[in-house]
């Protein structure tokens, strides 16, 4: 009779420890990244009276079955239900990410690496990322000054450091110029000055067009250069095929800075206290060609000037379909080399002497075919429309390399579904600052619960090489402006609630009869 009640009071203890969890899932069933458990019970010891016997052919006596009374049940496990996934909440932030999959993010608290599925981030005063949820920091991978993610064991993400504050400028490198030039536009025929060389190129007549570029420093430039037809004989022959071409001159007629002042010319103070110009002694290689002023050029109380030149590239579309025919540099120490893949698309836009200006130019080196501006006319047309040229231009060439970009500072940083962090810029410009990293796990349940939705790693659950992995190669991707949230299942925590008190009550019933059957037998002596 006393084992009934050792049974009642096993069956007490277990039920209490599966109401315990089941408590702890109920509290939060809010919680960002909780992961629910479960009680599993075993039976426990057995106190054998007689054990079993097997037949007896002599006697012809059968076999007995042992006999044996348990002793009430215990807990077999608590298990974390850790791959189930917690439903997603959209927040909207930024910085919120949500892990699809069997990942977790990696995050350090007091020197001790843990493992979490909270993606509830935010950059605390040092500019490193942090979780909200525990103040532990994510850990990953920190690019180098080309962007370029290096894989080697995570570390704390220092996202805001004074680098990344700001973004370096970049050179404009490419342009590319689009739109149709009609040939029956009146400004591309110009007047040639009587007293001008037969091959110089005529720098303030044609139809303008316009690009800017940034230099080395990242500032703003402006170009503007003028296209006019050149005076040939229609019959001429462009090719082995003897087609037909429409040839223009492509000039250079000045360069302006952000104020808008010509880089050509500067002004000054002259001797009787009047504002006086003079030429800088700038010369441009333009197309293989240079343009420069001459300082008796400039008109000193105005400023006035006309770039001067030997020549100027020629510009050539098919006359019988208006397509893009080709652009041919003059032969100079600029030219893009024939052996390139942009010569007779392209032209070089670059400086040879600055005079007495500062050098912020991007030079151009032929041997590399590095550096300077490249002008790309291959996407301009020649298509009848009605006597109107239109053209505009991106920089960049036709893949969008080579824009180049103004200096800027920090105005935001984001996640995106592959974990890298992005730095947002005044000036446009975004730039990948770090990656998060990922890991998982053999056994996932076997990781140890330590409080503030952080996990560690235990010796059933496989270890963490420190390393980690990117969230892609697991099979999984971050949801951007969402976090997991719990996985607890209310109905099913219930129900679990109900019959643990019904074996509760059943239990203590165990013991209370226990109880009136000793009294029972402790009356007999009445």
């Amino acid at each position: 009779m006393m084992r009934s009640l050792f049974s009642g009071v096993a069956g007490l203890k277990t039920h209490q420890t599966r109401m315990d969890v089941v408590g702890n899932n109920i509290a939060n069933v809010n919680t960002v990244g909780f992961k629910s458990s479960s009680v599993n019970f075993a039976d426990t010891f057995y106190q054998t009276v007689s054990s079993a016997t097997g037949a007896d052919a002599t006697t012809g006596a059968a076999g007995t079955n042992a006999k044996q009374i348990g002793l009430g049940s215990s807990v077999a496990s608590i298990t974390t239900n850790i791959t189930d996934q917690g439903g997603t909440s959209t927040t909207n932030r930024a910085l919120d990410v949500a892990i699809n999959g069997d990942s977790f993010l990696i995050v350090k608290s007091a020197g001790a690496t843990y493992f979490t599925k909270s993606g509830a981030m935010n950059v605390d005063a040092n500019g490193t990322l942090y979780c909200t949820t525990n103040g532990a920091t994510v850990q990953g991978w920190v690019a180098n000054k080309d962007g370029d993610i290096i894989k080697d064991r995570v570390q704390d993400l220092d996202v805001m450091s004074a680098e990344n504050m700001y973004y370096e400028p970049t050179a404009t490198s490419n342009i590319t110029l689009k739109g149709n030039i009609d040939k029956m536009d009146s400004q591309l025929t110009v007047t040639k000055k009587d007293d001008a060389a037969n091959d110089a190129a005529i720098t303030d007549q044609g139809y303008p067009m316009t690009f800017s570029f940034f230099d080395n420093i990242g500032q703003l430039y402006s170009v503007k250069m003028y296209v006019y037809a050149q005076k040939t004989d229609d019959a001429a022959a462009g090719g082995a095929d003897d087609t037909k071409l429409t040839n223009y001159s492509v000039a250079l007629a000045d360069v302006y800075d952000e104020n808008g002042d010509s880089i050509f010319v500067e002004k000054g103070v002259g001797d009787d206290g009047l504002t006086s110009y003079k030429a800088t002694g700038v010369k441009i290689s333009f197309g293989g060609c240079e343009f420069t002023v001459a300082d008796d050029a400039v008109d000193e109380k105005t400023g006035a000037f006309k770039l001067s030149s030997d020549g100027a590239p020629t510009l050539s579309f098919v006359t019988e379909t208006g397509e893009f025919k080709s652009v041919t540099e003059k032969e100079g120490d600029k030219k893009i080399p024939e052996t390139s893949k942009d010569s007779g698309n392209c032209i070089m836009f670059c400086i040879t002497d600055a005079g007495n200006r500062d050098n912020t130019f991007s030079d151009y080196n032929t041997t590399t075919d590095k550096g300077g501006v490249k002008i790309d006319f291959s996407a301009l047309t020649q298509y009848s429309q009605s006597g109107v040229s239109s053209t505009s231009y991106t920089k960049g060439d036709k893949d969008g390399y080579g824009t180049g970009n103004q200096a800027g500072e920090m105005s935001g940083i984001s996640i995106d579904s592959k974990g890298y962090v992005l730095g947002t810029y005044s000036n446009g410009s975004k730039k990948v600052l770090a990656q998060i990293a990922v890991t998982t796990f053999a056994n996932p349940s076997g990781l140890e619960a330590v409080g503030d939705s952080m996990f560690a790693a235990s010796r059933n659950s496989g270890e963490f090489n420190g390393v980690g992995s990117d969230i892609g190669t697991t099979g999984g991707s971050f949801t951007v402006g969402a976090l997991e949230m719990s996985n607890v299942d209310l109905a099913a925590e219930f129900t679990t609630m109900i019959t643990t008190q019904r074996g509760f009550q059943a239990n203590s019933r165990i013991i209370t009869t226990s109880d009136s059957m000793l009294e029972e037998l402790v009356n007999l002596k009445r």
